[in-house]
């Protein structure tokens, strides 16, 4: 029959499962972190703050330093991967990738991908007289670089349940229009040199920045990496994202690209209806802090989904 305990053996008892679900506890996966759109657009005004940022420019290198300094502050093992790239019209760029790694010893791995270089000629200006002049790249450019931030300083503070490598590729808009070759040249370095690294799947941001931000199904992602966009679609949906829409989009040449040649999951996360796009006016003032907090959160949860 059942046995009457006495009470400090009882509170013996209760003590003893306390301490093994705490240690239970201690060795379940990190607690998923909270994406701050205001910390990300802090990064965004931060970039804009030293100017257009366009290979060769003393902003260029600034914000190359700036990136390596933050994302060490944040616990990334950081590394740069610099190349040069010969241009049709002849002339050289030296670039450089910077790649932030956490969760090193993770075998299975995803890449989050954005481009940190600005257009250095205003060519969509409504003035001929700014076509020749450097665009600050607020959303084209600083927008996809302040979430990619936000989410190392994160993870900074959480290990990832996966390996989690963040890219800021270089060389990405330097192009003229209808020279393909002269586009996404950080990327196309970065894919070629390609060996034992294998990602499960790619993720670029670009051009999220813009307040009423509405981000289609870029349609490369969907007719190449389809099970990937819908996954991160979904996901968008679960949290009640409403800035992610199912609707078909364009297609997007962007840095997906190079992997999606390679037959690696890649999309692209993007809304290209800016009427800013490559002029002037691409400024922090089109951009807001919801618009990035609502890709980081899904990319968040993206992360800590993976890993479950």
């Amino acid at each position: 029959m059942p046995q009457r305990h006495s009470s400090s053996r009882f509170l013996l008892i209760i003590f003893l499962m306390a301490g093994a679900a705490a240690l239970y506890s201690g060795c379940s996966q990190p607690e998923e972190p909270v994406f701050d759109g205001e910390s990300a657009f802090r990064f965004l005004t931060d970039q804009c703050d030293m100017g257009p940022r366009y290979p060769g420019s003393r902003e260029h290198r600034r914000l190359r330093k700036y990136l390596v300094e933050r994302l060490r502050e944040f616990g990334a093992n950081v590394s740069a991967q610099s190349f040069e790239a010969a241009l049709t019209t002849g002339d050289t760029l030296h670039l450089a990738n910077i790649i932030a790694n956490y969760n090193t010893g993770g075998d299975r791995r995803i890449l989050l991908g954005a481009h940190y270089d600005t257009r250095p000629y205003a060519d969509r200006d409504p003035d001929p007289a700014n076509r020749e002049k450097p665009i600050l790249g607020a959303n084209d450019g600083a927008s996809g670089v302040a979430v990619l931030l936000e989410i190392a300083r994160l993870l900074g503070g959480s290990e990832p349940p996966v390996g989690v490598d963040l890219v800021f590729f270089d060389g990405e808009d330097y192009g003229r229009e209808g020279v393909q070759q002269d586009y996404i040249l950080g990327s196309s370095y970065f894919a070629s040199q390609m060996s034992d690294y294998n990602p499960e799947a790619v993720i670029i941001v670009d051009m999220i920045g813009e307040k009423d931000v509405r981000i289609d199904k870029e349609r490369f992602s969907a007719e190449y990496s389809g099970q990937l966009l819908e996954k991160i679609f979904s996901i968008a949906d679960s949290l009640g994202v409403e800035q992610f829409r199912d609707e078909k989009g364009s297609y997007i040449l962007d840095d997906h690209i190079p992997f999606i040649k390679r037959g690696i999951p890649a999309v692209v996360l993007i809304d290209f209806d800016y009427p800013w796009w490559h002029t002037l006016e691409d400024t922090p003032d089109k951009c807001s802090a919801a618009s990035l907090d609502a890709v980081g959160r899904v990319l968040i949860r993206y992360i800590w989904r993976s890993g479950s």
